[in-house]
């Protein structure tokens, strides 16, 4: 069985390929890079590395031949863009009749107002049009991406927040990355759509959990989008980020990553990084670079 993750140098995809190798031999994993020599120390464990990119579909032709099952990790930039090299990753793995497409998708893909999830319908109806046998990990929100927000209650801040009372199902990606593995390794039911999500948590639960943490009161400040962009700016955040930051706040608040589902702890085989143990680590991680 030869099992291909792409996009295997990334935040997500290294530990994805760190989960699998707990699951099958490493002479069954190929990964593909845009840049090999940064997959230099997987190569020595016996990981097959293919230099490909999604933007040249030959070189992924070439990398997905005699391949079984497919991971395919979405990739970054505009939306143009990312539809175009999933396309050629799509077509890619029909050439070579891969038996099976995993894609890491977004939380309530078909319904979401999240500023990602257009790149993501796009690409899973592209799938389903292909024909080939697959299954949609739909990731809800990395807890990574909160990390600017403990770093300003460090700072003494509050959690600054313009989503209200909207819930979010916070994990981290090594949750994400342990289930995508359990699905490439095992011959998991194909056509099938996974909402992946821990327990959905609002950003005043966020700041209970920090004031526990840190043994002080961590105040949740509640703002319209308006104020929210105009004190990232004022933070120093560029302008797209800003925007695209209370993008994610207003979908937050209409309810876009309150998801209630156990597909992860299912697949995963145990309970899901709790809220706590997650904001923890980011925490120590940080705390000391605040002394």
């Amino acid at each position: 069985m030869n099992l291909l993750v792409t996009g295997a140098t990334g935040m997500l995809g290294e530990k994805v390929v760190q989960a699998l190798m707990e699951l099958v031999p490493a002479e069954s994993i190929s990964i593909t890079a845009r840049k090999p020599e940064k997959a230099a120390a997987l190569k020595e464990k016996g990981v097959t590395v293919h230099q490909a990119d999604y933007e040249d579909p030959l070189s992924l032709e070439e990398a997905f031949t005699g391949v079984d099952r497919l991971l395919l990790i979405s990739s970054q930039g505009d939306d143009e863009t990312r539809i175009r090299q999933h396309q050629n990753v799509i077509q890619a793995a029909k050439t070579a009749a891969v038996s099976l497409l995993v894609y890491t998708s977004c939380t309530k893909a078909d319904s979401s107002t999240l500023p990602v999830a257009e790149v993501h319908r796009q690409t899973e109806a592209s799938i389903r049009q292909s024909g080939l046998p697959y299954v949609f990990l739909r990731n809800n929100w990395y807890i990574e991406n909160e990390i600017d927000t403990v770093k300003q209650v460090l700072n003494g801040g509050p959690v600054l927040t313009a989503a209200g009372d909207g819930r979010v199902g916070w994990l981290p990606r090594v949750d994400y990355a342990e289930a995508a593995a359990v699905v490439l390794a095992e011959n998991k039911q194909p056509d099938k759509t996974y909402e992946l999500s821990g327990i959905p948590y609002s950003y005043a639960d966020m700041a209970k959990e920090l004031s526990l943490i840190l043994g002080k009161n961590v105040p949740v400040r509640n703002v319209d989008e308006r104020t929210y962009r105009e004190v990232l700016l004022a933070n120093g955040t560029p302008e797209p980020f800003a925007d695209f930051a209370c993008e994610i706040q207003v979908a937050t608040r209409k309810g876009d990553l309150e998801v209630h589902s156990h597909d992860l702890s299912q697949l995963i085989n145990r309970p899901t990084i709790s809220l706590h143990q997650s904001l923890t680590e980011i925490v120590h991680k940080f705390y000391g670079k605040q002394q």
